[in-house]
C-alpha cells in the first residue's frame, strides 16, 4: 500500500531521515512511534505532500488509485451543521449528490444513482451520525451550527469527517488529544474495525497496544517496522538490544586476544607473518555499535515538609457552577484524604474541570461546604494554563519569580535544572519551547510550593511515551494526594486508586475500576452513558470514617505493593536480557554459569515480588469492600 525507499530529509541543517525505508501492507494498523522532534509529524506531512504532488524520484508512494486521508485542520466555523460538514468530507458523495439535483440527461442521471448505491449514498446520514455519536456529539449536537462548537470540538468534527470518508490509507496524528477517555475508547474499536489501511501517531499506550496490528519506530533516523503493539515492540527492541551487547562483547573479546598477540609477535621473525594475518582480521573486523538511548529527564514533585491529619478536603453537599443560571454539579458529598490517588472519569461536558476548579479554590461554590484545613497547599495544572506564561519572558525569568526575593542567580539556575532545562535551554523564551517543555515547566512552577494536594487535568497531551513514564514515576513517588483528569488509560491505570465519576449532574466515587468502566462505555450508546448513574449515588452520606490507624496501615500496604511492583519489573526485565543472551548462541562454560546462576536469582527475586505484591493486593481489596 504504502512504500518508503531511502528517504533522506533534514530541517534547518539538522537530519531527521537518512536512507529510511518501509513498507505498509493494505490492511496493516500501524502505529508510529518516536521520541518527541524526531520526525514523526513530519513524515506525515511529507507522505501527504509527495501523494498529492508526485514525482519520478519520490522516496514515498502510495499504491496507484488508492485515497489518502487525513485532518488538515478544525472544521470553520459556519453556518453549516456538524453533520453535513461529516457528510461532505465524502467528495465523491457529496459531489454526485450536487450533480443529482441539476443534471438533466436520463442516461447521466442513470449513472449517477447506480454508482451513489454502489458507495451505499443512501445510509450515509446513519453512519455519520454514528461516528459523531462516538466522539461525543449528542443526537441534538448533529444540527446544530459549527460555529456554536468551541475549536476542539470542531476538531473533533474534523476527525469525523475523514473517518466516515474511509479512505484507503488513513492518516491520524495525535487523535486522541482532542478526545475524552469515552471517545478514545470508541475511536479504538472503530479503528480495529476499520477495514483499511491506517497509520496513525499517537504517545497513549494503551491505544497502540489495543489497536495496531504493527508498530513503526522511528529512531536514529530510521525506520523499522515490527508485528504487534507497542510493548510487543519494545520487548523485541530490548532482546535486539541485548544481543548486540553480546555480540559486541564478544567481539571487543576477540579484538583484545588479536591484539594481544600482534604485539607480542610482531617483532619476531618466525612469527611475522601469523601477526600481519591477524593484523588483517583486526582491519577486517567491522565495529559493532550499540546505540545511545535517549535520556528522559525525570520529573519531581517536592513533598510536602508537613503531614496533615484526614481528611484534608470534604466538599459537603455542594453545587458547583458558574452562578445560579450555570449549574454544573448539585449536592456533591467528597472527601480526599492525604494518600489518595484518583482518578475522575466521565464524558467532556459532565463537569469533571468544574469539579477539580473547585476543589482547587479557582471556583467557587454555589452552595454547600467546601472544608479543608488553613494549612493545605493545592498544586493545580491545566492545559489553560498554557497561556498564562509569558511571552517574551525566559524560562529563568518564570523560574525566578517563585523564588525568594534576593534569591543568588546559582540557585535560580539550580531550581530551573531541576525542573528539566539544560544551562542553554533556561535563557529560551517560552513562546519558543516546544508544548512537552511547557507542560514540564508548568509542571515545576506548580511544585515549587511543596503542596499537599496535586491537581492535574490532562497533563499529558504534549509529552511523549518516556515522559509520561516519567511522569508515572513521579507521581508514585509522590507521598500527598493525587487528582487526575486525562484520557490516558495507561496513566490514569499506573497512578490512580480509585475512581470518581462525573455524570448526569452529579459526583460521586465510582463502584469499579477503569476495565468497568470502559466496560460500561463500549456496552451503552454515548447517550445512554451519560445517563448511566454513579454508584451509591442515591445516597450521597460522607464515607464511612477510618480510624488514623487503619488509614496508616492502607498507606504501607498501599507502598509495599509500589515497591514489590517495581521488583518485580526489574527482575523480569534482567531474567529477559539474560534470555536473550542465552537465545543469541552458547557463551563459554563460565560466563554460561554465572549467567544461569544470576537467572535462578532474579527467578527467586521475581517469585518474591510477586508474592508480597498479590498478599499486599488481597488485603487492600478485602479493605475497601
Amino acid at each position: 500500500m504504502l512504500t518508503i525507499s531511502n528517504l533522506d530529509f533534514q530541517v534547518e541543517a539538522r537530519p531527521l531521515f537518512e536512507s529510511a525505508t518501509a513498507q505498509i501492507s493494505a490492511g496493516w494498523k500501524v502505529g508510529l512511534v518516536g521520541r518527541n522532534g524526531t520526525g514523526k509529524s513530519t513524515l506525515l506531512r511529507l507522505i501527504r505532500e509527495d501523494v498529492e504532488n508526485p514525482r519520478n524520484d519520490s522516496a514515498i508512494r502510495l499504491n496507484t488509485g488508492a485515497r489518502l486521508g487525513w485532518v488538515a485542520q478544525e472544521v470553520a466555523a459556519s453556518d453549516e451543521t456538524i453533520l453535513d460538514v461529516v457528510l461532505a468530507a465524502d467528495t465523491e458523495r457529496h459531489a454526485l449528490m450536487q450533480e443529482s439535483e441539476t443534471a438533466t440527461d436520463p442516461d447521466r442521471i442513470g449513472e449517477i444513482h447506480e454508482r451513489l448505491l454502489d458507495i451505499d449514498a443512501w445510509t450515509a446520514e446513519a453512519r455519520a451520525a454514528e461516528v459523531l455519536n462516538g466522539l461525543g456529539f449528542t443526537t441534538e449536537d448533529l444540527g446544530r451550527a459549527t460555529k456554536e462548537f468551541s475549536g476542539g470540538w470542531r476538531m473533533r468534527a474534523a476527525i469525523a469527517g475523514v473517518l466516515f470518508s474511509q479512505p484507503d490509507f488513513l492518516l491520524l496524528d495525535e487523535p486522541t488529544n482532542y478526545l475524552d477517555l469515552e471517545g478514545a475508547a470508541w475511536l479504538e474499536t472503530y479503528i480495529k474495525k476499520y477495514p483499511y489501511t491506517v497509520l496513525i501517531v499517537s504517545h497513549d499506550r494503551e491505544l497502540l497496544n489495543r489497536c495496531v496490528t504493527h508498530t513503526m519506530a522511528l529512531e536514529h533516523r530510521k525506520l523499522s517496522i515490527t508485528p504487534g503493539g507497542y510493548d510487543d515492540w519494545l520487548k523485541l527492541r530490548a532482546a535486539k538490544l541485548a544481543q548486540l551487547e553480546s555480540q559486541k562483547a564478544k567481539q571487543d573479546k576477540d579484538r583484545e586476544h588479536l591484539q594481544a598477540f600482534v604485539d607480542r609477535f610482531r617483532a619476531k621473525a618466525s612469527k611475522a607473518r601469523q601477526a600481519q594475518s591477524r593484523i588483517k582480521m583486526l582491519e577486517k573486523m567491522q565495529d559493532i555499535s550499540i546505540p545511545v538511548g535517549d535520556r528522559t529527564t525525570p520529573f519531581h514533585f517536592a513533598p510536602p515538609k508537613d503531614k496533615l491529619a484526614p481528611p484534608m478536603l470534604e466538599l459537603r453537599n455542594a453545587t458547583l457552577g458558574y452562578g445560579e443560571d450555570a449549574v454544573i454539579l448539585d449536592k456533591v458529598n467528597l472527601r480526599l484524604d492525604p494518600d489518595d490517588r484518583i482518578a475522575i472519569v466521565g464524558a467532556n461536558g459532565q463537569g469533571k474541570t468544574t469539579l477539580v476548579k473547585s476543589i482547587g479554590e479557582r471556583l467557587s461554590l454555589i452552595g454547600g461546604d467546601r472544608v479543608v484545613p488553613k494549612a493545605v497547599r493545592i498544586g493545580y495544572f491545566s492545559q489553560d494554563q498554557l497561556d498564562e506564561l509569558s511571552e517574551g519572558d525566559s524560562v529563568l525569568m518564570h523560574v525566578q519569580r517563585i523564588m525568594p526575593p534576593g534569591t543568588p542567580p546559582a540557585r535560580v539556575h539550580a531550581a530551573a535544572a531541576a525542573m528539566g532545562f539544560s544551562h542553554e535551554k533556561v535563557e529560551t523564551n517560552v513562546e519558543k519551547l516546544s508544548g512537552g517543555e511547557k507542560v514540564r515547566l508548568l509542571l515545576g512552577l506548580m511544585s515549587s510550593a511543596a503542596p499537599h494536594i496535586l491537581i492535574l487535568d490532562e497533563p499529558t497531551s504534549h509529552l511523549d511515551i518516556d515522559s509520561r513514564e516519567a511522569l508515572i514515576y513521579a507521581l508514585n513517588e509522590f507521598p500527598g494526594a493525587v487528582l487526575l483528569i486525562t484520557h490516558d488509560v495507561y496513566l490514569a491505570e499506573a497512578t490512580a486508586d480509585r475512581l470518581w465519576l462525573v455524570n448526569n449532574g452529579r459526583a460521586a466515587p465510582y463502584d469499579g475500576d477503569l476495565a468497568d468502566y470502559r466496560a460500561l462505555v463500549m456496552k451503552a450508546d454515548r447517550d445512554d452513558t451519560k445517563g448511566a448513574k454513579p454508584a451509591k449515588q442515591a445516597k450521597p452520606a460522607a464515607p464511612k470514617e477510618i480510624t488514623p490507624e487503619e488509614k496508616k496501615r492502607l498507606s504501607a500496604l498501599k507502598k509495599t505493593a509500589r515497591d514489590a511492583e517495581d521488583r518485580l519489573e526489574k527482575a523480569n526485565t534482567a531474567i529477559a536480557k539474560i534470555d536473550a543472551k542465552l537465545a543469541s548462541g552458547t557463551p563459554p562454560a563460565d560466563e554460561l554459569e554465572k549467567l544461569l546462576k544470576d537467572r535462578a536469582k532474579h527467578a527467586s527475586a521475581a517469585e518474591t515480588a510477586e508474592t508480597e505484591w498479590m498478599d499486599a493486593a488481597e488485603e487492600l481489596e478485602l479493605a475497601s469492600s
